[in-house]
């Protein structure tokens, strides 16, 4: 079954299927967007480089698809991420590309400068116009020796607030006594995202009215409260007029409810691996993951990824329409750590397949 599956999903789409999409992009922009959130995993015996190919290469085919944005994630000292160097991957990305949005998702800001940032993002702009998104995340993104090697600051998290407001800054316009600043980066104003995944982002984002995104793909705890206090204070800015909210899930779609759980597992396993401690390449999916992990990390694993939806194009359309329903998500973000990189090809496709299914961007009360 396993074989026959994989082989399915190397062919990819066929002609009618290649049909439903270019019908399916007529109407894109009335159907709630999805977009890719691309950890760049290296898998066991393949490179950091092969990682990047298959980033790149996943970013066209979802070009194709309709996806409306492509993000990558700072991590470090992580042997199974490729994106450390994020505007670097972000920028090869967006090379091979033409049309969708890439960006990052996020930037751990209080790791860096302001100004570097700035300069880096608004070197991407200047290189792909229109089409580059910078999300701000307040965690190290690592552990705490890595965190201290980054020349962390004590209370580099406390001023993440005040750093936010200095990055927006340097890439709006130049202001007439304004004697630092972004070159190039100044008045090129990449659209800032905030993450999160407790209150403190939700308020912030709204404070500032720019779009909030959650990382309920493994920190699911505080979404509903999170996305309440976001709607309910939010504040128009020039950036934006009424609020945005982008949700994190897992997504992986098969031909089969069996093998969808079967490709899975390879991310139970990552998050059974991440409670002991341990952090390495990802695994291949196993038949079965009972075996693999013990009752309390099943328990926790599955308090992480709650906000999974696995299986057939019909179980995922019925699991992510109640999933919509109940967030009032203006748009999705889908995690997809398949081994197989053709499996996972085909599991995006398919869930493009779905999309119209959705619904469009729900109005918010």
């Amino acid at each position: 079954m396993r074989a026959g599956a994989l082989a399915r999903a190397r062919r990819g789409a066929n002609l009618q299927s290649e049909c439903r999409l270019a019908r399916r992009a007529q109407g894109i922009g009335r159907m709630l967007p999805l977009s890719i959130l691309d950890l760049a995993f290296i898998t066991e015996g393949a490179t950091a480089a092969d990682a990047l190919h298959n980033s790149r290469d996943l970013a066209r085919h979802a070009e194709k698809l309709g996806y409306t944005r492509f993000w990558l994630a700072e991590h470090h000292n992580m042997t199974g991420i490729a994106s450390a160097a994020t505007s670097v991957a972000i920028g090869y990305v967006a090379e091979g590309t033409s049309t969708i949005r890439v960006g990052a998702g996020g930037i751990m800001l209080p790791n860096h400068s302001p100004l570097v940032i700035a300069e880096q993002f608004g070197t991407l702009e200047a290189l792909y116009p229109g089409r580059i998104d910078l999300g701000l995340g307040r965690a190290p993104g690592t552990d705490q020796r890595t965190w201290r090697a980054l020349r962390r600051e004590a209370d580099s998290a406390e001023r993440f607030p005040q750093d936010v407001l200095e990055l927006q800054a340097l890439l709006g316009p130049l202001q007439p006594d304004q004697v630092i600043q972004a070159v190039p980066g100044t008045d090129s104003n990449v659209p800032l995202w905030i993450l999160g995944s407790s209150l403190f982002g939700s308020q912030l984002a709204a404070m500032l009215g720019l779009p909030y995104a959650f990382a309920s793909h493994f920190s699911p705890d505080a979404l509903m409260d999170a996305l309440s206090v976001y709607r309910e204070r939010f504040q128009p800015s020039a950036q934006l007029d009424k609020p945005h909210a982008m949700v994190g899930c897992n997504v992986v779609v098969a031909e089969t409810d069996a093998e969808a759980r079967y490709l899975f597992t390879s991310v139970q396993q990552r998050f059974a691996d991440m409670l002991r401690g341990k952090r390495g390449l990802l695994a291949k999916p196993i038949d079965d993951i009972e075996s693999y992990w013990s009752g309390p990390e099943k328990a926790q694993a599955q308090r992480m990824l709650a906000c999974s939806f696995v299986g057939s194009r019909t179980t995922v359309q019925a699991q992510l329409q109640a999933f919509v329903e109940k967030t009032r998500a203006d748009e999705l973000i889908v995690a997809s750590a398949v081994f197989d990189h053709a499996a996972r090809k085909r599991s995006y496709e398919m869930l493009a397949e779905i999309q119209p299914a959705l619904g469009p961007v729900m109005a918010q009360a």
